[in-house]
């Protein structure tokens, strides 16, 4: 992946600052909620090909759809308060329906729902009304609705529709480029005024000269728009990690989406969501390596954002309110971070061991669900902020800070208070005093530290 676009403009620094944004799977598959026929469908949000539905089958869904509950604007501020500073949702997803009034393909939301609206008409008013970032995710190379779309992962006609068309050899990718992709990446970037993101996904077949036509159609309509790297073939500003942190620190622009729950769209039965506190985590730990954590929800068919998922964010949002200066328009320190127990947690890590035909590619969680005690670090105008994770000690000790490393520590002051806080540099390190918690509040402590 080639960066060379990034790094000749500017239009990247607020992306490299806003260090956490809401991503959104709603689609035809949010009305079904994880069912199908009175069971549970294999393949969750992807269930048209693991089910194997015909197209028109499939289709009728969309006679139900009505999501009468839908306030873009509350879905705007329950990201604003969740301290997320852009959203990423769903245009299109792999089963082809438009999510937006396309005038190109009429197998869209206002066409073909009880809804007969846009509904992306004001989620993307509410955005730039509380000055929140907005892109679209399109599926590039996966669309079970066109007859030109093959797949070749993870074997051949893998994640393609063979059921309405079953002969991969006759599919020829450009006329579906030429056809859906080409108008529908017009109609984003021209009826709704500014567009910050276009995030691609599954790009599959698409060639070298596509996707250089591709970006250079959104750069013509929209120069300020970021595109990232499932673009494919080193045309995009940023690279994506799926459900992975990256182990060391990143140089170049990076981002991870991960899921709350196990799924990507919204599930009826998904009902255990990753905590607060671990979701918190992954956020210092993704800031720290010089990355943006993209957190993702699915909305219900009625348009709303569960309990669940607003209570999480709620609860994110006190804290990162509180905490926020060590984490918008950071960089990385030259120590990621320091576990402050000595325990392996590599064995615990859920693998993700991928056997070559699985389709499980949907519900891969590669992310650490192990709690321990560790810091972050982050740094800006040149002081540096360690946040304390998840500890139960009344002091903790700081290796990274010793006088040998880092020299003379001027002044050590805790975020969240102006209270004086009781340190001391040592030839070992630096000792801290953490505060008590309160039960509802997530453990971290985030302090900084002037040298």
């Amino acid at each position: 992946m080639t960066n060379a676009f990034a790094q000749s403009s500017d239009k990247m620094d607020w992306w490299k600052d806003a260090k956490f944004g809401m991503f959104m799977h709603w689609g035809l598959y949010s009305q079904t909620a994880g069912y199908w026929k009175g069971h549970k469908a294999k393949g969750n949000e992807h269930f048209m090909i693991h089910e194997k539905i015909s197209l028109k089958e499939y289709a009728s869904i969309a006679d139900d759809f009505n999501p009468v509950n839908y306030d873009a604007e509350k879905w705007v501020l329950t990201a604003k308060n969740a301290g997320m500073k852009y959203i990423i949702i769903t245009s299109k997803h792999h089963d082809g329906f438009a999510m937006f009034d396309s005038p190109s393909n009429d197998y869209n939301i206002k066409e073909r729902t009880p809804y007969a609206k846009d509904p992306m008409t004001e989620l993307v008013a509410a955005c730039h009304k509380h000055d929140m970032k907005f892109g679209f995710y399109y599926s590039l190379g996966r669309d079970w609705e066109d007859p030109d779309v093959a797949t070749d992962w993870p074997f051949k006609g893998g994640r393609s529709n063979l059921v309405d068309y079953p002969d991969e050899d006759i599919k020829v990718y450009s006329r579906y480029f030429e056809r859906k992709v080409k108008p529908q990446i017009k109609e984003l970037l021209t009826q709704y005024g500014k567009i910050d993101v276009i995030w691609f996904d599954t790009p599959e077949l698409i060639s070298p000269e596509e996707s250089k036509e591709l970006r250079e159609l959104i750069l013509e309509i929209q120069p300020e728009c970021i595109i990232n790297s499932r673009i494919k073939h080193g045309f995009g500003d940023y690279k994506v990690t799926e459900q992975e942190i990256v182990d060391g620190l990143e140089v170049e622009p990076w981002e991870a989406c991960i899921t709350m729950g196990k799924n990507w769209g919204y599930i009826e039965y998904d009902t255990i969501y990753k905590s607060s506190e671990l979701m918190t985590r992954h956020l210092l730990e993704i800031v720290s390596k010089g990355g943006n954590l993209l957190l993702n929800n699915g909305p219900t068919a009625k348009g709303e954002i569960t309990d669940l998922a607003q209570e999480r964010l709620a609860e994110m949002g006190v804290w990162i309110e509180q905490n926020s200066e060590g984490i918008y328009g950071t960089k990385p320190w030259k120590v990621q971070g320091e576990r402050l127990v000595d325990i392996s947690i590599e064995n615990e890590k859920v693998k993700f061991a991928e056997d070559k035909n699985t389709m499980k590619d949907n519900e891969h969680d590669g992310t650490s669900n192990v709690i321990f005690p560790e810091v972050r670090f982050t740094s800006k105008d040149g002081a540096i902020y360690a946040y304390v994770c998840s500890s139960t000690d009344k002091e903790v000790l700081i290796k990274a800070f010793s006088a040998e490393k880092v020299g003379k520590i001027k002044a050590v002051t805790q975020l969240t208070t102006s209270q004086k806080v009781n340190w001391k540099q040592t030839k070992n390190g630096l000792i801290v005093e953490i505060p008590n918690y309160s039960e509802n509040e997530i453990p971290i402590t985030g302090f900084k530290i002037a040298l």
